[in-house]
């Protein structure tokens, strides 16, 4: 067994948090437009030509940029076991809707062409729209239960009870981050099409893509307001031991108002999250009033990795809070694997990560270009 772990375990705790976030930041942006073209598809298009155009603009790379929800399930699993069973317990309905949206992504893709029939393509699109709409909107809503803190305690024994149930997520601040969620990926898809698909399509989508821009900025700060003035935060009361054992109950928590907001207080550069996703959402807005896609799209990109950001540093050092019992909360020091796992899964991140980040970059240099009728017309292979 390696004993002499050249970073100690405050160290590798806080290094998985950030890799968590990149992991989850990466999806978001890299997946993210996905799910914002299918949200877009049966608004955006509107003749049978003009929704290929949009199905094979996302068909051919969705696979790869899905990658990065893996690695993040996969990351939780490894890096934090406890957040792990808390949350894919806790959301087991919100998750199963999630996946079963997933699935109709790669079904729809493969089956809409198949058949000439207006009735057959138009149910698949609608299938994509659901794919699309649905993670966003999901995702979003968990979020903002994670800000609220989720009800599951730990018994003597430390097993984990949930005492929630799926209607139970729905609560309005919820919903609210939801919206912020979904209107952040629409405008971040519209991006997409502005930049890659001529005509009127990419007229359509940009009319859309401004809404939700605009919308997100706005719900992005009605989120904050709310979180400020009407939602209880959490924080740890006693003397937490960084790198100590994981064990959540070897701590006290208390909650109170305005809490979530007492890390911009003391660590002021933290601001640099929420200005950024204020600032590239709005620019993304502007960008896309002057038709400029890929200005518009690496601006909504700023903005999803400035909002998400937001929601990471206003919890830190919390991962899941408990609203049944708070000294359960899961905390970056309480609830992460073993010191020498944390160090094995970062040199194969090290090594992989990069690999993972070039062949994407190949894949989207290969598949460049504008995607047009006669474009897809001529591709064997075209959905």
């Amino acid at each position: 067994m390696m004993t002499n772990i050249p970073l100690d375990y405050e160290t590798m705790r806080l290094i998985w948090w950030l890799l968590l976030g990149v992991l989850l930041i990466g999806f978001a942006i890299m997946d993210g437009f996905d799910l914002g073209v299918g949200t877009l598809l049966p608004f955006a298009a509107k003749t049978d030509e003009e929704r290929r155009m949009l199905v094979n603009l996302i068909g051919p790379t969705w696979e790869g940029n899905q990658v990065w929800l893996i690695l993040g399930g996969g990351a939780i699993f490894a890096a934090w076991p406890a957040l792990y069973a808390v949350s894919f317990s806790g959301f087991y309905l919100a998750m199963i809707a999630i996946l079963l949206a997933l699935i109709l992504r790669p079904v729809g893709f493969k089956f809409r062409s198949k058949v000439e029939n207006t009735a057959w393509r138009s149910t698949w699109d609608w299938a994509l729209f659901i794919g699309g709409f649905v993670p966003a909107l999901i995702f979003g809503v968990a979020v903002g239960n994670v800000l609220l803190g989720v009800p599951f305690r730990f018994d003597n024994a430390m097993r984990i009870y949930y005492d929630g149930n799926f209607f139970g997520l729905l609560t309005p601040f919820a919903l609210l981050c939801g919206l912020v969620s979904l209107t952040m990926l629409v405008a971040h898809g519209a991006t997409v099409i502005v930049a890659r698909v001529p005509g009127v399509v990419a007229e359509r989508a940009r009319s859309f893509g401004k809404v939700a821009a605009l919308l997100s900025v706005v719900l992005f700060a009605l989120a904050g307001v709310w979180l400020a003035f009407g939602i209880n935060g959490y924080v740890v009361t006693s003397v937490q031991d960084v790198a100590g054992p994981s064990n959540p109950m070897l701590k006290t928590v208390t909650t109170g108002s305005g809490v979530w907001l007492e890390n911009y207080t003391k660590h002021s550069w933290m601001l640099i999250a929420p200005v950024l996703g204020f600032a590239g959402m709005a620019l993304s807005f502007i960008a896309l009033h002057c038709r400029k896609g890929t200005l518009a799209f690496l601006c909504s990109s700023a903005g999803i990795f400035g909002i998400i950001s937001t929601a990471g540093v206003s919890l830190f050092p919390f991962l899941l809070p408990s609203s049944v019992m708070p000294n359960a909360s899961l905390t970056v020091w309480d609830a992460s694997s073993s010191h020498l796992t944390l160090f094995i899964m970062l040199i194969a991140t090290v090594i992989f990560l990069p690999l993972i980040l070039l062949y994407t970059s190949w894949v989207y240099s290969v598949m460049r270009g504008p995607i047009t009728k006669d474009s897809v017309d001529n591709t064997p292979n075209a959905y």
